[in-house]
């Protein structure tokens, strides 16, 4: 490592403090876990000294930790024009001549290794970031299919301004970090073709109940970025961790999602473009069972080498049908919850008319008069106590999804940055809705509920609700063994939270009516049924 550039494969977790946790992050796995088949695309980095001594050109440091000392990040159009103000300063202020050699030289030998002038994804890594306790998901920019030094600079230069966007600014300051404390990495990745296959995320564990024997995997169609900004709504798979490790058959359950939309290189070379996915493939699975269950075994790698649960982005390369890892990171909510102490519960005492329902996002209920917002320059109009309803949130809206009482979208999965960032603030979120813009009006009241299992609902109307907390510690033993009994295979990786024997009786007739929606007594006299009920079951 030099002041100024570090070698992906040369680092490791030690060097956190000089390249952040992501790029740290990509240089332990491919240093430490190549030879257990995990791959990892290769590249370079900025140092944090690199960073530092930017900031040290004209009094920069001083002006920006100036205007940021007494700033509300709360009044999110004073943090608008203190950022934008601040993102300037950087912009106009040149690379130190001799950051600028290093990276040209560096440039220069990644050039050579490929043997042509690659494609490479230009990331930020703040040196406070992917900590297990504050995920900073999303918080700076990335840049993907950058290629010639010129735009690789110009990216770099980029990347550094985005340490000072306003989410970055408004989620430092809520999970109380000092700005002058946090210097920023530039990670030059090289790409994977996924813009020919499919992405996405997968997490090491059950992102709403915390059920660490499942990785939940999601998938889309083409780059990345589609998922993790929530653009699409993904397929989605569960893998149970024993069986895999068994050497068993593994998913427990899929969910195909709508996936419409895909990003891909554009046709000039250089940049991305987002394209219409066409029908046929909206219907299909965007991974097999057999590459699902091959990154839930890099997934079971990855966490038993850093030892907690992982949140991880991976790709498949289209060219040579490999499949990748370009991020690892702690997972940063359920894993940091004391299990097996506190048990809270939400319920709902009253029922209401079924707006629209989504993906659920923890297990809240939240109420409110809901905001329908059509951009991000209309969020000043949500305020505290309002449900939130759009088309997709990112990470952008983090200074105001603080003051909502819950959150709703048309699109985006539950590994999407601003899923992550709404489980972090604790705030219920129903995503991927698709018409929740439409069937919710602005200003009506609504309720929304993360209580029911997978399935979030959006309903008219403030309803009722309880929240019932049991200090499980403080409960007497039981003289027997008691078991469960389980009739929604939703609430499953739930219950298992709760202490049991195990499951004694599963109501298949209920199972059946909640998975399949139709009643056991139809299926077993299909014949008997007439015309209207065909229609309605049939697929």
């Amino acid at each position: 490592m030099s002041q100024y550039i570090a070698w992906l494969h040369e680092l490791g977790m030690q060097d956190l403090g000089q390249v952040g946790g992501k790029n740290a992050s990509l240089g332990e796995m491919i240093s430490q876990l190549a030879d257990l088949g995990v791959e990892v695309p290769g590249g370079f980095a900025t140092t944090a000294f690199a960073f530092a001594e930017f900031l040290q050109q004209s009094g920069l440091k001083e002006r920006i930790d100036s205007r940021l000392a007494s700033l509300d990040v709360d009044d999110v159009t004073t943090l608008a024009a203190t950022g934008a103000e601040i993102r300037s300063w950087i912009m106009n202020t040149p690379f130190p001549a001799a950051l600028q050699d290093a990276i040209e030289q560096a440039w220069q030998q990644l050039v050579e290794q490929s043997g042509k002038e690659p494609s490479v994804a230009v990331r930020s890594s703040a040196t406070a970031e992917d900590l297990p306790d504050a995920s900073f998901a999303g918080q700076q920019e990335t840049f993907l299919n950058v290629t010639g030094l010129s735009e690789v600079l110009a990216k770099i230069h980029e990347v550094f301004a985005s340490l000072y966007n306003d989410r970055a600014i408004a989620y430092r300051v809520h999970q109380g970090f000092d700005h002058s404390e946090v210097y920023l990495s530039a990670g030059v990745q090289l790409m994977v073709r996924s813009d020919l296959a499919s992405s996405g995320v997968m997490f090491t564990l059950d992102t709403e109940s915390g059920f660490r024997d499942a990785v939940f995997v999601t998938s889309a169609w083409g780059l990345g970025e589609t998922v993790v900004q929530g653009a699409v709504n993904p397929d989605e798979f569960y893998v149970f961790k024993p069986a895999l490790r068994a050497g068993r058959e593994a998913i427990l359950r899929r969910n195909l999602g709508s996936k419409a939309m895909e990003m891909v290189f554009r046709e000039d070379g250089t940049g991305v473009a987002t394209l219409d996915v066409d029908a046929s493939r909206q219907q299909r699975f965007s991974l097999s069972d057999e590459e699902v269950e091959a990154l839930a075994r890099h997934a079971l790698v990855i966490e038993e080498h850093y030892g907690r649960p992982m949140d991880i982005e991976w790709a498949k390369d289209g060219e040579n049908g490999r499949l990748y890892i370009v991020q690892a990171r702690p997972e940063t909510v359920r894993s940091q919850q004391q299990g097996g102490q506190k048990l809270e519960r939400f319920q709902l005492m009253s029922s209401g008319e079924l707006l629209c329902e989504g993906r659920s996002i923890g297990q809240k209920i939240g109420a409110g008069p809901a905001r329908v917002v059509s951009s991000i320059e209309e969020m000043h109009a949500v305020q505290p106590g309002d449900v939130l309803v759009t088309d997709m949130t990112d990470p952008d809206w983090e200074p105001v999804m603080k003051r909502a009482a819950a959150i709703v979208t048309n699109r985006g999965g539950r590994t999407c940055h601003a899923a992550i960032i709404a489980r972090e603030l604790g705030i219920p979120a129903v995503v991927g809705c698709r018409n929740a813009t439409e069937a919710v009006s602005n200003g009506q009241a609504v309720t929304v509920s993360c209580s029911e299992g997978d399935t979030g609902y959006v309903y008219a109307g403030e309803l009722e609700f309880a929240v019932r907390e049991d200090d499980l510690a403080a409960m007497p033993e039981a003289p027997l063994k008691i078991m469960m009994n389980v009739a929604n295979p939703d609430r499953a990786f739930d219950f298992s939270m709760i202490p049991n024997e195990g499951v004694g009786l599963a109501r298949l007739e209920f199972i059946i009516n909640r998975m399949i929606g139709i009643h056991p007594k139809v299926l077993l006299n299909y014949d008997q049924q007439d015309d209207s009920v065909k229609q309605i079951t049939d697929p």
